[in-house]
């Protein structure tokens, strides 16, 4: 294979997995603001629902923000009770994570988790730092407490 080739052939594969990963990131990607009561971040439930013909579906995860908050929560939906809630700062030198479908990337040095908060890749150390979460009154209750 010659040079352009070669050139041809990687920068289509290239574009491909970035236009993929772009896609991805949008597709299933909604950003909210919730309000703080207390020590809780509250989230409606029905923001997780997509409904579509007479059809509802549920979204794996939505962005969460508060003005009260240096960085977002990422909170994933692996079932109609099981949540995790993820906040979206690198352990490395603290850049903010941008969310691919089931990873969170730090596009600053690279570091990737996975929607459990552990650590993937590095050069990062340390998994995410986690919060508690609860179902209560048709709401994912985020626990803001420090522990």
């Amino acid at each position: 294979m010659d040079r352009k080739e070669f050139i041809k052939t990687c920068g289509s594969c290239l574009g491909a997995t970035t236009f993929s990963m772009l896609l991805e990131s949008c597709a299933g990607s909604k950003m909210i603001t919730a309000k703080i009561t207390g020590d809780n971040l509250i989230v409606p439930l029905t923001n997780f629902e997509v409904i579509k013909n007479n059809k509802t579906s549920f979204r794996r995860y939505i962005i969460v923000q508060n003005e009260q908050l240096q960085f977002p929560i990422c909170v994933y939906r692996f079932s109609e009770i099981e949540y995790t809630a993820l906040y979206m700062r690198c352990t490395h030198q603290g850049a903010e994570l941008t969310v691919y479908g089931d990873k969170l990337v730090c596009s600053v040095h690279g570091s990737e988790f996975d929607n459990k908060g552990n650590l993937q890749n590095a050069p990062a150390e340390k998994p995410l730092k986690t919060f508690p979460v609860f179902i209560e009154n048709q709401n994912v209750k985020i626990s803001l407490k420090a522990s």
